[in-house]
Formats: structure tokens, sequence, C-alpha cells
């Protein structure tokens, strides 16, 4: 068959999902995803005992060793999105500079009751001038704070948006999905638009 000009490609984007330990990145990605995700996830084993704090997530008891994949497919304005979760565990994070490599943009997920464990991908993306927003993952039992009350905590500009989420609900994975891809539309220099 014959390529014809016509038959164009869609736009591939690729977009991280970042955050601390336990957050939720896993989840999030396969509630997303159209496809059956890609996961490394593996048991948590003794070896990681005084190295992996399970503090505020004592029940968890597997993790992500090297990334999580999923993709969604946007017809309506022929954009496909491939999603990639990065590890938590500060010993798997030499890997972050290989996947955000080509990203487009990143969702970093917070905790409340951890919030402290977020720090670091705020930096890296800052660091590297990746665009992105900080999705609030509201955990069952969690206090509920406002979008504001958590830029305050986390030193954010105001330029970073914040939204909440249910990283189990597809339909609330792929609101935020929507933010991020108008945070980026918005974000892009008016000369190269």
């Amino acid at each position: 068959m014959d390529y014809k000009e016509s038959e164009a490609f869609p736009t591939q984007v690729k977009i991280l999902i970042a955050g601390g330990f336990g957050v939720g990145k896993t989840t999030f990605v396969g509630a997303a995803s159209e496809i059956e995700p890609l996961n490394t996830e593996e048991l948590i084993t003794a070896a990681s005992v005084g190295v992996d704090s399970l503090n505020g997530i004592e029940g968890k008891s597997t993790t992500t060793v090297a990334l999580d994949f999923g993709r969604i497919t946007i017809e309506q304005h022929d954009i496909v999105l491939y999603l990639f979760g990065t590890p938590g565990q500060e010993r798997f994070w030499f890997m972050w500079d290989e996947l955000s490599a080509g990203a487009l943009g990143a969702i970093v997920l917070a905790d409340t009751r951890r919030l402290q464990d977020c720090f670091d991908a705020v930096d890296f993306f800052e660091s590297r001038g990746i665009d992105f927003l900080v999705a609030v993952n509201e955990f069952d039992g969690a206090f509920r704070y406002e979008p504001e009350e958590v830029r305050l905590a986390l030193e954010l500009s105001p330029r970073v948006p914040i939204v909440m989420c249910d990283a189990r609900d597809k339909r609330s994975a792929t609101a935020t999905l929507r933010s991020l891809i108008k945070h980026l539309l918005t974000a892009v220099p008016a000369t190269s638009a």
C-alpha cells in the first residue's frame, strides 16, 4: 500500500507521570490508559527494609522498578498521548533522565499526607524546563486542602496549575491529562504557535 500525503500520522505526545513512592503513579497510568498498561511492578522484599520508607503507605506490597506505560488516543484532535510513569523510590531516580527525554510535559502526583515526597519531582521538572502540573491524589481519609494551600506548601509559581484527582478513576485521570494539555498549549510561546 502506498503512502498518500493525505494520510497524516497523529501527533504523538510523551507525558511523564511522576511523584513520590506510593503516590499512585501506576494506578493513574492504569486508569487512564486505553490499552492494557505495561508496568514493572515487583513485590517489596526484605531488601527494601531500611531503604524504602513505608510510613503512611504500610499496606503497599509492590513497587515500580523501571516504568509504567500507557496510551490514550484523542481522535477528534488526532493526538496520541504516551504515558510514562516514573519509579518513585530514590534508588531508581537515575531512570528519570532517560524517561524525560522528549517529554512535552509532566504530571506530578502529590499525596497531602506526605507532601514532601513530591518536592524532588517538582525540582526535577523545574530544573529541566519541562512544563508540569501538580495533581493532588485525594486518598480516602486524607485531609482535603485547597489548591492554593498546596501551592504555598510546595512554593510553586502561580503559572503551575494544581488540580485535584482520584488516580483510580478513569474520568478523573483523563480530566487531569486534559488540564495538562491545556496548560501546555497556553505555555507555548506566541512566536512558535
